[in-house]
């Protein structure tokens, strides 16, 4: 329960997040938008609606179109997003948030970052935003088409529609907006979770696995083979975070001067834990 309550207090500030975003800085400056927001958007310059009923109404049916198709895991992930999303700008419109950027340029840039991160808070809760999400997993489960292809695709469209009520400028910076968007989201989602793989090629790698075992970190040996001599030798692999990073280089290059290792990036590391009798 607990963990379930973490979740939702997350998917709902993530619609916090993307709602202020819409309101303070999409809308004011006329930035285009993809997704259902870009779709609302659309019709509220044909039919002088509140956005935020627009957007209820498009992410309702859409709802009910992947509840139909996708299953109910679909819909559990998705009602919270559906309603507080609109429920919140709903609110936020109420406020006077237009004045906040006068710079188009800044109203993109904080778009973007707060929508990536409100995005990803979202998804990092198990949740999903819906809206035209639900066109391209229907399509993908229809026609088995490539869903990442699918989203670009219909982002475009959307945005194509937007193009005779928005200018040049408003255009770009809308996709600046989407990129910026797609940035953070990643970062978000992986946040916390990010650590540094370092392989490590040493003939006193005994030694080295001593010490990163004495530092609190695991150690794998990698049976090697050396590509000169063609001696058999072992690699030392570890998974560490990065504030562990310059501590566990000072170790390896006091052991051994000449070692030789490789530091990759590693988005997440998942652990099976199990009991010990």
């Amino acid at each position: 329960m607990r963990d379930r309550a973490k979740n939702l207090v997350a998917i709902v500030a993530g619609n916090l997040l993307v709602a202020f975003a819409v309101t303070a800085f999409i809308v004011p400056h006329g930035l285009v938008m993809g997704g259902s927001t870009g779709i609302a958007l659309i019709i509220t310059h044909v039919a002088p609606l509140p956005l935020s009923l627009v957007v209820l109404a498009v992410n309702g049916a859409l709802f009910l179109l992947g509840a139909a198709l996708l299953g109910r895991a679909f819909a559990a992930s998705t009602i919270v997003s559906t309603i507080a999303y609109p429920l919140v700008m709903s609110v936020l419109e109420a406020l006077p948030l237009g004045e906040l950027a006068q710079d188009h340029m800044l109203a993109a840039v904080c778009a973007g970052a707060l929508m990536g991160a409100g995005s990803g808070l979202i998804l990092r809760a198990g949740g999903s935003s819906g809206g035209t999400d639900v066109i391209a997993l229907v399509a993908h489960k229809k026609l088995h088409a490539n869903v990442s292809a699918l989203l670009w695709a219909i982002d475009g469209c959307v945005i194509a529609c937007q193009v005779p009520f928005s200018n040049s400028e408003q255009v770009l910076l809308g996709i600046l907006t989407l990129s910026l968007l797609t940035i953070v989201m990643n970062k978000v989602m992986v946040m916390g979770r990010s650590t540094v793989q370092l392989l490590i090629f040493s003939d006193k790698y005994e030694e080295i696995r001593t010490g990163i075992l004495a530092k609190d970190a695991g150690a794998s040996m990698v049976p090697i083979e050396k590509g000169y001599t063609h001696a058999e030798s072992k690699a030392v692999l570890c998974v560490i975070p990065r504030r562990k990073l310059w501590a566990m280089r000072e170790m390896i290059s006091a052991v051994d001067p000449q070692a030789f290792w490789v530091i990759s990036e590693v988005s997440e590391v998942r652990e099976r834990l199990t009991r010990r009798a």
